[in-house]
């Protein structure tokens, strides 16, 4: 078999790369050692990049459709689910919209995801096939599958989780805490009616997320041995009602960054670049970023008008990306575990992450003339500056600026501008007013800033440096 892209791992990234590529006409293969979609519930939130990132894809709308009302785009925390709240907040960019974005985040369940992603594309997945080697060769990648099945690919983009085999087999090591523990999640139904909406409810004994809009509730905690699992999410429920447990599944939070993501024509992303606790819903959110960020890239290098050098500054722009989240994803984890010890920090500190989400910023041969970058922090704050995400205007009613980075790069000019080159590009007239500066803005097709142009005449030069990356990338 032969493929432009061979995707590892089924997941919501995998699935998330699969869509992008397939927008870019890239042909690709995703195998998945699963037999089916996952069934378990497992990440809650679609954060309000991801959402920016689908609604490009045309899936916003049938994401909502499955999630749960704002109303529940709300952390709690109490001595029971039943009790009173001791602190309450918003998700921030998902109880209610915010100006700087065109999209609002969900809470929703993986398994209804999922089944979304996978009808955005219609490129060949098998179920139930594990790759069991891969070797680079001089024009491609030589794969193969247990079935013993060789496929031939350009490039292999692993997503294959938290404990990938093809990062093992590239000799990728990991920094960071690692392992923060074994928990457990217990899937369970209960009649809890007449309760507030709430997206997660942290108590002392365990934390509560209900699944779905028509019912079901998920416990987790540290595992307990031989645990009466009925008798330990009643007590978390703090109300005698019956419960009835649906499915109980341990696992390991694991906290670690690869210590790189590239290997030649192999590529990781996701769990398998970045594994991160999951309280504050940044694990899943990330990996659909790096998709973001990876796809286009090599969908320029297969269709010519990027150089393969441009692939370097996937490990420059995202490697910072994920020690950062790493680094807020275990203080949340931290302050879980104080709130099981009777202490109630701030909850804001858990989901009021709009810098964290849209204030990432990259530094690369990619981006001209970055200059510094903010480090992100709480709070976002829009900015023109290359490198940062292009801020969200209203061009017309329904359209915003990052909707016209679908389909390339876009320019943004007072002046006349037509290019002649192999790009994907479209140009945007708005006013020097609007711009802020004299020139154009370059925005590169995952929606951050590439240049900004002191005359459009310069933009083929700018396009040729950016997607041909030939500057050593820089990590921040």
């Amino acid at each position: 078999m032969d493929t432009e892209v061979l995707i590892v791992g089924g997941g919501p990234v995998g699935l998330t790369a699969r869509a992008l590529l397939g927008r870019w006409g890239v042909r690709t293969l995703l195998v998945e050692k699963r037999r089916e979609l996952s069934p378990f519930p497992r990440s809650r939130l679609v954060n309000v990049r991801s959402m920016e990132i689908y609604r490009a894809l045309g899936l916003d709308a049938a994401i909502t459709a499955v999630a749960f009302a704002r109303e529940y785009g709300r952390v709690r925390f109490r001595d029971t689910l039943s009790g009173p709240d001791l602190a309450s907040a918003p998700m921030l960019g998902v109880h209610d919209p915010v100006p700087a974005s065109p999209a609002l985040g969900v809470v929703t369940s993986q398994d209804r995801l999922e089944p979304l992603l996978l009808t955005a594309a219609d490129s060949p997945v098998r179920f139930g096939t594990a790759l069991v080697d891969v070797v680079e060769e001089t024009d491609g990648v030589r794969a193969v599958l247990d079935d013993g099945t060789e496929v031939h690919a350009n490039f292999v983009l692993a997503a294959d989780g938290a404990k990938s085999t093809v990062r093992d087999w590239l000799g990728i090591g990991t920094e960071g805490p690692g392992s923060l523990g074994t928990f457990t999640t217990v899937v369970f139904d209960a009649d809890l009616g007449g309760l507030p909406p709430t997206g997660v409810c942290f108590t002392p004994h365990g934390t509560l997320t209900p699944l779905y809009p028509e019912g079901g509730w998920a416990w987790f905690g540290p595992t307990v041995p031989d645990a009466d699992w009925p008798a330990v999410v009643s007590r978390a429920l703090g109300a005698e009602v019956p419960v009835e447990v649906r499915r109980v599944q341990r696992w390991e939070m694991s906290a670690f960054v690869a210590t790189g993501f590239r290997r030649g024509r192999v590529l990781l992303a996701g769990d398998a670049a970045h594994a991160v606790p999951p309280i504050g819903g940044l694990g899943m959110n990330t990996g659909v970023g790096d998709a973001h960020n990876v796809c286009w890239k090599l969908a320029g290098v297969l269709r010519g008008w990027a150089g393969t050098c441009l692939l370097d500054t996937y490990e420059a722009e995202r490697h910072p990306v994920a020690h950062r989240t790493l680094t807020q994803a275990v203080a949340n984890a931290r302050r879980t575990m104080a709130v099981r010890d009777g202490e109630v920090p701030w909850s804001e500190q858990y989901f009021a992450q709009l810098g964290l989400v849209l204030g990432v910023a990259y530094r690369s041969s990619a981006v001209l003339d970055p200059g510094e970058l903010a480090e992100p922090g709480t709070d976002y704050v829009p900015t023109l500056r290359p490198g940062h995400r292009m801020p969200h205007f209203w061009l017309a009613p329904g359209r915003s600026t990052l909707d016209a980075c679908r389909e390339g790069f876009a320019l943004f000019t007072a002046e006349d501008a037509e290019l002649a080159g192999p790009w994907p590009l479209q140009v945007e007239r708005v006013t020097g007013e609007w711009l802020g500066t004299r020139g154009a803005l370059l925005v590169r097709p995952d929606g951050h800033i590439g240049a900004h142009l002191a005359d459009v005449a310069e933009l083929p030069g700018a396009l040729a440096t950016i997607t041909s990356a030939e500057a050593h990338s820089q990590t921040e």
